[in-house]
């Protein structure tokens, strides 16, 4: 066998066999020694960085999940996750045995509870950590993934991985890869994804997402993808005190703030209409139609005032909320 250097991914041996480079009994060897080798992705330090400046943007992130509303078991499994990747890489640069595990996850919830905005502070965490170069997240569904012809999906799957290397992919509606008949291409993205997941470890990172009966079944579809994923997150309908919580922080990002006779009629329209936070529209995504509405029902009330004051200006009343309802049910102007 010519003198080669060890491979850094799967991809790297197939690509040497072809080339012949390397004979399928070397190839087999290597590919054995490949996933031996559990070594943790080495951090990636910017210029002139030092360990304080790297955890100051780790807190960041941190920070930025802990405002977030509600998610409590979400929150500590993450900080458990990062406390564990901290200690692996001390480990790995003190000379000792380090466990990378594998950091692709399944999330499960219904529609608004979070499962997109926590993957985009994962991949950005992640790459503070020094696990990925980049950190960004790609977000696609069954349409980026699947063709409509023989070749066509495989292509489009590999363009996803390729946009999303030293990131994290995000598949939402996973469970829909997997709906079909023997001839869908869906299941063939799920093979081509299990073994990006396989041949890109420490470049890549994979989220499945969906409703939680789906994801179960999705799971049981593929016994290879389940043996990839040691880590599942549940993502809770949030509550209506949650709900209101998390309306407020909108209208404060905004400069709008409730009125105490607002907040009582936030307060009575989410515990008296649950349709309001149901569906594909609903938790954080009806708060955020319903807050939206408001804001130009209280547009359309003062529009007409030249002398409306600063305060007048940010108050979001009842009367907003209630129209704003009103018009969403298709009973109001």
């Amino acid at each position: 066998m010519a003198r080669v250097r060890q491979p850094e991914r799967m991809e790297e041996i197939s690509s040497w066999l072809r080339e012949g480079r390397i004979t399928p009994a070397d190839a087999l060897q290597m590919a054995i020694e490949l996933r031996r080798r559990r070594v943790m992705p080495r951090p990636q330090p910017r210029p002139a960085e030092t360990e304080h400046d790297q955890q100051r943007r780790v807190q960041a992130v941190i920070a930025e999940l802990e405002r977030m509303v509600g998610l409590g078991q979400v929150k500590a499994l993450v900080r458990e996750l990062q406390a564990y990747i901290a200690i692996q890489l001390r480990r790995a640069k003190a000379g000792l045995a380090s466990e990378p595990g594998s950091l692709h996850m399944i999330f499960t919830g219904n529609p608004g509870t979070g499962k997109t905005t926590v993957a985009r502070l994962l991949g950005r965490l992640f790459k503070e950590m020094g696990v990925l170069p980049k950190g960004h997240t790609v977000e696609v569904e069954r349409a980026d993934l699947v063709g409509e012809y023989i070749g066509h999906t495989a292509q489009r799957t590999r363009d996803v991985v390729r946009r999303a290397l030293g990131g994290l992919l995000l598949v939402d509606e996973a469970y829909a890869l997997a709906r079909g008949g023997e001839k869908d291409f869906g299941k063939e993205a799920i093979d081509h994804l299990v073994r990006a997941m396989e041949e890109h470890r420490g470049e890549l990172v994979v989220i499945f997402a969906g409703y939680p009966d789906e994801m179960a079944w999705f799971l049981r579809q593929n016994p290879g993808l389940r043996s990839r994923i040691a880590l599942t997150l549940h993502f809770p309908d949030y509550t209506a005190e949650e709900l209101i919580a998390i309306a407020e922080q909108m209208l404060e990002q905004r400069d709008y703030r409730l009125t105490p006779d607002g907040k009582a009629a936030l307060r009575q329209i989410l515990y008296g209409n649950p349709w309001l936070t149901a569906g594909e529209n609903g938790n954080a995504r009806a708060v955020r139609n319903l807050v939206e509405r408001a804001i130009r029902r209280q547009a359309l009330r003062l529009v007409d005032r030249s002398d409306a004051s600063r305060a007048e200006l940010m108050a979001i009343t009842r009367a907003d909320l209630e129209s704003a309802v009103a018009a969403m049910a298709g009973v109001g102007p």
